[in-house]
């Protein structure tokens, strides 16, 4: 069976076409920049990536061209082909703990939880209604990030304020990367042959949290009512002191959008650093000797450390801790910086072993307590996994 996974933000349009349940990409891509000038999208099939520049008004439009592209290169004789099309919503409140078939009152709520996730889910109506539009014969479901996350338990989700504020505007923890981490979970239960486990799983890259997860249920997460909550991002603050923003707003004459932006695009590595959001950046920056490189590095290790810790905790004890997404898979450096910061917990890092990239390895030595692992994720598959099963 043919199921298209699709991931729209505000100027963007991912997918990737697969064949269920074989788990075959057949075909892949992305369009950038859409309604922005010098827009393009790529498209890579068989290990080739094909380049094309073109204007795109809007995510119907780049619909359009990803339909025609599928049968261009016979990826499909006919879009019938396509039972189901799997859409990535960020936010999805408490109203959803599963993936659902789109009808009009999903729509209607994905709309009305906007204002938590101001740039994802407006996008994601907008590709809901042009992939229903251009392939009027699928099945159009919804994949919430925040689903995976709705097994928390109440004392763990609410915050500690009024709370009158939760029962009028749902003001809690919700978490994000939920279609990650539990991919995972998944994964790692294969690994160790168990659903009945207790992990840590590490999403980190420019956006990041951690997940406590057992029997493969979520427990607690670092991510808050939004994204910008846990651990240092790229540009995101993680937790800060929330009298800060009242402090900065009396000091600066700042206004609510001008926080937010200093808070969600101005903060975390690049903020710290001063020269850069991106990890491989600051790797440099530490190798010439830059001191507030070196800074930024032990404040975003330190960060991650902190979670794991509080996790290992609340979990009490840990099966497995899980690396995963662009710095998990790809930075060696800093999985050394954490596990070597896990000592206490018995972790021994093996650096021979992790000495690798983007690659499903065990970095730990035999010897170690709790044995860590590089999962590379895959959000578009679970996206397809769980649209397979509702197509069914």
């Amino acid at each position: 069976m043919k199921i298209l996974s699709v991931n729209c933000g505000s100027s963007s349009l991912k997918f990737q076409l697969f064949e269920l349940p074989e788990e075959k990409v057949l075909i892949s891509g992305v369009f950038e920049r859409i309604g922005i000038d010098n827009s393009f999208y790529t498209i890579k099939i068989n290990d080739e990536k094909i380049k094309k520049e073109m204007e795109l008004k809007n995510h119907k439009q780049a619909f359009e061209i990803l339909t025609e592209e599928l049968i261009n290169y016979k990826s499909v004789k006919d879009l019938n082909e396509i039972k189901g099309v799997g859409h990535r919503i960020v936010q999805g409140g408490s109203y959803f703990d599963k993936s659902v078939i789109i009808d009009n009152d999903v729509v209607e709520k994905i709309s009305e939880l906007s204002s938590l996730a101001p740039l994802h889910n407006p996008a994601a109506i907008i590709g809901i209604k042009a992939s229903q539009e251009v392939m009027p014969n699928a099945i159009q479901v919804a994949v919430f990030d925040t689903a995976f996350h709705q097994t928390m338990k109440e004392e763990t989700y609410l915050y500690a304020l009024p709370y009158e504020l939760y029962t009028k505007y749902k003001i809690r923890r919700y978490g994000a990367h939920g279609t990650s981490h539990k991919y995972l979970a998944l994964k790692m239960a294969e690994i160790l042959n168990t659903k009945n486990s207790k992990i840590i799983t590490c999403h980190i890259g420019s956006g990041g949290s951690i997940s406590a997860i057992k029997d493969s249920k979520c427990v607690n997460t670092s991510m808050g009512l939004t994204p910008n909550a846990g651990i240092i991002m790229g540009t995101r603050c993680g937790d800060i002191d929330a009298t800060i923003i009242t402090y900065l707003m009396q000091k600066e004459n700042f206004t609510a959008e001008e926080i937010d932006k200093i808070l969600n695009k101005e903060s975390g590595l690049l903020g710290i650093s001063g020269i850069s959001s991106d990890s491989r950046d600051i790797e440099d920056g530490i190798k010439e000797g830059n001191q507030r490189c070196i800074l930024t590095n032990k404040m975003y290790v330190r960060r991650i450390i902190d979670y794991i810790a509080k996790y290992y905790v609340e979990l009490e004890g840990v099966d497995a801790i899980v690396f995963s997404a662009g710095v998990g898979e790809n930075s060696v450096k800093i999985r050394k910086d954490i596990m070597d910061g896990l000592k206490i917990l018995g972790v021994e890092c093996d650096d021979e072993k992790n000495n690798v990239r983007g690659k499903l390895t065990k970095i730990t030595k035999d010897t170690s307590k709790i044995p860590c692992y590089i999962i590379p994720t895959n959000e578009e598959l679970m996206i397809a996994l769980d649209t397979y099963d509702l197509v069914k």
